[in-house]
């Protein structure tokens, strides 16, 4: 096991042994435990009550939150003709068809999410090796494939992010940085939840949030009440 920094065992005894914190209580106090010197990602841990193995206990999405998460993303497009001009005037920074299908084979990756249209499923169809472990493939159900590639573009630069289960069921997401008033990072938080609940999987039985945790991308985990 690594030995834990000064500076993580200084944050980490602000949070009470046993404790679960409300959710205003642990955003104002996982801010106080972000102590290193940049502005750290926020992130939302949540535990699920499902068994990722079975595709009918999958949970997977993605949404805009209403404040973002503090960063901007590089969007590349995958459009020709009139959807290539759409997705230049919506902010795109890379769009193309073909020619950055040639330049992802070749090992290029300087992007943090791939949006396309129907269309050009022609074109990137053979990527799925090289984007899909990254992350990076366009997905109809993510909102990542579609005619509407303005519309695409713009969440994703609004700050649009992807919640999927892990093998053990659990969610992984950022929700803002250390620099968000709170009650922002409290509100995408919400949302985050209100959302988990609204897709739960029918098949998914018992308890289906078994817990919720905030925490500084370099800081401890800070429990919340479910």
């Amino acid at each position: 096991m690594a030995k834990q920094s000064k500076r993580f065992r200084e944050a980490q005894g602000l949070i009470e042994d046993g404790k679960f914190y409300t959710a205003e209580e642990a955003v104002a106090l996982v801010k106080k435990t972000a102590t290193a010197k940049f502005d750290e990602t926020i992130e939302l841990h949540v535990r699920l009550g499902v068994d990722p193995k079975y595709a009918d206990q999958q949970v997977r999405g993605a949404i805009v939150l209403p404040n973002g998460i503090g960063k901007t993303k590089r969007v590349l497009a995958f459009a020709e003709g009139e959807k290539a001009a759409e997705a230049q005037a919506a902010g795109a920074d890379y769009v193309g068809s073909a020619d950055l299908a040639a330049k992802i084979q070749g090992g290029w990756f300087d992007f943090d999410v791939a949006v396309a249209t129907p269309d050009m499923m022609r074109v990137i169809g053979r990527l799925g090796k090289l984007l899909g472990p990254r992350g990076l493939m366009p997905n109809p159900k993510l909102g990542t494939v579609t005619p509407d590639i303005a519309k695409a573009i713009s969440e994703q630069k609004a700050g649009k992010v992807e919640y999927r289960t892990d093998k053990q069921g659990n969610i992984h997401c950022p929700i803002g940085k250390k620099s968000f008033e709170d009650d922002k990072l409290k509100e995408n938080y919400q949302t985050l939840i209100d959302t988990l609940i609204r897709v739960k999987p029918a098949a998914a039985k018992g308890q289906y949030i078994k817990s919720i945790t905030l925490a500084a991308a370099m800081g401890p985990g800070v429990p919340i009440q479910i």
